[in-house]
């Protein structure tokens, strides 16, 4: 028995424009220390932290790409 689900990042999505490298780093270290306090027992929290560092290595690695000339 399958259920539907909806996949957190789908090939069609389209990211916006990454900031500077420099500026990626830090919101991404910043969402570091936001979800370093969580509860690892409380799945919301978790399920949180997993799409908030998700959606930061996607900006982080995108900026990367940028700065390389990659994807343009």
């Amino acid at each position: 028995m399958s259920t539907a689900y909806e996949p957190l990042h789908g090939a069609d999505d389209v990211s916006p424009a990454p900031e500077s490298l420099d500026i990626e780093i830090a919101v991404t270290r910043r969402i570091l220390d936001e979800t370093a306090a969580l509860n690892i027992h409380d799945h919301r929290d978790m399920l949180k932290a997993a799409v908030a560092l998700n959606c930061r290595v996607r900006g982080l690695l995108a900026a990367l790409d940028a700065e390389r000339g990659e994807g343009q």
